[in-house]
């Protein structure tokens, strides 16, 4: 998302610009064995920015596993999961490393940002779904694809009962999570499974969300009114998509378009950003 509307671009890069805000960043990369360190290395009075490529180890382990990392949702976890352009099937996703120029397709990469006294970093949200009124789902064990599930306790293949009851794929699973509600997008469906952006949980209940008459007029009004540019932002691809985002403003809001966002944890669907307040 870009001064001008959302725009797709092989040759330039979203740069953002800390000098004014922050008084010390930190680079550090993140194997399996310390991801659950990204938190704690987070400043009291800082964020953190935190990428991870698609569909890794790292990935997987971090969407099943930070909700339960030490000082997560006490410090400000922002971030993204990196792609690759959607013609670009089959390529793995990568991070890099600013310092060396490293690339790296099994870890992440996160920089710490220290804030001046008196500033702190507020995390905000914007989720434009809300759970619908249909069945109750549930499965079985966690992860990043379903084959059977419950529907409303009754055993079924999931892949079937979306195609039985024609139910529009851009709409995502919905769950509350300690009274948030969190989103999980459906990736593709075929041979009898159902591929995820983000992992389900076993014991969670689940519904789809509400449709939405106008997906891109309802973005509009869910984007925070008279909001100043954030210090962090990012978007989800599928908003760009089937918000039709392209050439359209999102407010005061800039950034990058991601497979998905993280606001602690890994999130889908959704808009994060983080403001600086005072204290």
């Amino acid at each position: 998302m870009s001064e001008t509307g959302g725009v797709m671009s092989r040759t330039r890069i979203y740069v953002e610009d800390l000098s004014a805000i922050a008084t010390k960043t930190r680079i550090e990369v993140y194997e399996d064995h310390s991801i659950n360190r990204v938190a704690v290395n987070t400043s009291d009075n800082g964020y953190t920015v935190l990428i991870i490529p698609a569909f890794s180890t790292i990935h997987e382990k971090y969407a099943l596993e930070a909700v339960s990392y030490e000082g997560m949702f006490l410090k400000t976890v922002s971030g993204w999961i990196s792609g690759t352009h959607l013609d670009d099937t089959g390529k793995a996703p990568q991070v890099f490393d600013g310092r060396t120029g490293a690339v790296f397709a099994d870890r992440a990469v996160a920089m710490h940002v220290e804030l001046p006294p008196g500033k702190q970093a507020q995390l905000g949200i914007v989720n434009i779904f809300e759970p619908g009124d249909g069945d109750e789902l549930e499965f079985s064990k966690s992860g990043f694809t379903v084959e059977d599930c419950l529907i409303n306790g009754q055993g079924q293949n999931f892949e079937k009962y979306i195609q039985k009851r024609g139910i529009d794929t851009r709409l995502p699973l919905i769950a509350n999570y300690m009274g948030t509600s969190v989103n999980v997008s459906i990736r593709s469906t075929g041979s009898g499974r159902v591929r995820l952006y983000a992992p389900v949980f076993d014991g969670v209940k689940y519904r789809f969300a509400k449709p939405i008459v106008s997906y891109t007029d309802h973005f509009d009004q869910c984007i925070p009114q008279g909001m100043s540019q954030p210090a962090f932002s990012c978007n989800c691809i599928l908003n760009y998509l089937y918000g039709s985002l392209e050439g359209r403003r999102t407010g005061a809001i800039l950034g990058p378009m991601t497979f998905g966002e993280i606001g602690y944890q890994l999130l889908n669907q959704t808009l994060v950003y983080v403001s600086l307040i005072d204290v």
